[in-house]
């Protein structure tokens, strides 16, 4: 069952775990946008960012675009605090789900990586 957020509230709509989808992730982490935030996410060690933490080179709502693609397929989790919009990989559920996958594609991530960098 998806969360829903109350009317008014500020709370944002999450895929419970079991509604997480496989195409859904696989489609979420095909784009180099999606995939640098997720990679930055995985490196903060389990840390909430603030969307403003994120160096991205495209508009602010394209930004959002990605945020919400991301929220929407159950690779990440956002919430509010205050005024900002944290961020944190949802990486026990993709664990739980599809083991081993996210591990998978980050280290296939940072080689694909170091290879373009070399040329």
């Amino acid at each position: 069952m998806t969360t829903t957020a109350p009317a008014g509230s500020r709370d944002l709509p999450h895929p419970a775990r079991e509604e997480i989808r496989l195409e859904g992730v696989l489609h979420a982490l095909s784009d180099p946008m999606r995939l640098q935030i997720v990679r930055e996410l995985a490196a903060a060690g389990g840390e909430e960012l603030t969307c403003s933490q994120f160096e991205l080179p495209v508009t602010k709502s394209t930004t959002t675009h990605h945020f919400r693609v991301l929220r929407e397929s159950g690779v990440v989790r956002q919430i509010y605090r205050g005024t900002a919009k944290m961020n944190g990989l949802r990486k026990d559920d993709l664990d739980a789900l599809f083991p081993g996958l996210v591990d998978a594609l980050l280290a296939a991530a940072a080689r694909q990586s170091s290879r373009l960098t070399e040329f």
